[in-house]
Formats: structure tokens, sequence, C-alpha cells
């Protein structure tokens, strides 16, 4: 949804989330060895929200109120509710997201994930795991994309490097992080 926040509100919450989110590095398992994630993160979230990926457990911060306020609006819009936020700070053309499907069990099957993004623009793609088809969306200030049905069982999706000067740019992906003995009932829904 382009312009789903406006410019102005758009510029505030940039800001505000550039200056008071806990933005750190992050290491991750990666073909049999510690790599270095190309990009800043942070993981916010109710207390039981804790969320695991390529062998690190992310135990959620506590909420802030601009991203209070941003997923409450995203739950109106949605119809769905979420309790945890992984917020990613690309600081210039060289950061980038690699080829993935947020398909982690702690997520059940077809999850619902808002994405909404902040900042300079950048390309969203989109990689259809049988076909290839490759579907490329450039993400601007305030807009937002919204994944659910079966998109994390037959697409990938990446924010691919790009040799394009870029200035920073904040994405924000919302979830639903299930509990344990919610694991087991998402599974037999199927």
């Amino acid at each position: 949804m382009k312009g789903f926040y406006p410019k102005p509100e758009a510029d505030h919450l940039f800001q505000s989330l550039i200056n008071n989110l806990t933005w750190q590095e992050e290491s991750i398992w990666l073909f049999g060895r510690w790599v270095k994630v190309p990009r800043l993160m942070c993981w916010y979230g109710d207390p039981n929200a804790r969320y695991t990926y390529s062998k690190v457990e992310h135990i959620p911060l506590p909420w802030t109120p601009e991203l209070v306020g941003i997923r409450q609006r995203l739950e109106k819009t949605c119809g769905h509710s979420f309790n945890s936020v992984l917020a990613n700070l690309y600081r210039d053309g060289n950061d980038s997201m690699g080829c993935h499907a947020d398909n982690e069990k702690e997520l059940g099957f077809n999850p619902v994930i808002t994405s909404v993004s902040f900042g300079d623009n950048r390309r969203f793609r989109l990689i259809h795991n049988t076909s290839k088809y490759c579907i490329d969306l450039d993400l601007e200030h305030g807009d937002l994309v919204v994944m659910a049905g079966s998109l994390q069982n037959h697409w990938r999706h990446s924010v691919p490097k790009t040799k394009r000067f870029k200035t920073q740019r904040i994405n924000l992906t919302f979830r639903q992080v299930l509990k344990d003995e919610d694991k087991g009932e998402k599974e037999q829904e199927v």
C-alpha cells in the first residue's frame, strides 16, 4: 500500500525510530559458520514473543510508544494481532537482507507479516520457489506490504544490495510469534 503513512508522519516516525530504538549488530549461523548480518537490527515485543532463526534467539525488548502506535494502526488495518516486531536499519546500499522465507515454526502455518518502510526507497524482491519468477517492488517512505496466506510456503523475499547511492532506511516487520503450546495447534489446522 503506497503512502500508508503520509510524508509528515513518516518523517516524524523515521527520526523517532532512528533515535530511540536499540540498534545492534548481530551475527547469524549461515552455511556452517557465523556471519555478520549486513544491517543493524533490534527485536521488540510482548515478553513471551521469543523468536529464533539461524541459531540466534531473540528476546524481545519492551515496546516503545512509537512501536505501539504503529502496531495498533496495522492491527486495525489488517484485522490481525501482532505481538512482536523485527526492526531493520539499512545504513546504505551495501546493507541488505538475503533471500529467505519467514517459515519458522514459531510463526505457525501461513503467517501474516506486515512490513512498513521509512526513509530511503529500496527494492523488495519476491522469488517463486519453483518457477523462479521474480517480482520487484520499490518500497518508499511510508509504504506498507502485507505478506499473508501461503506466500511464505511458495515464495522467498529479499532486499538486495545496490550500487546506487542510498541513505538510511528502516523496515519494521510485525508478526505474531506463537507460544509453545500454540505451535502444535497451528500445525494441526493445516
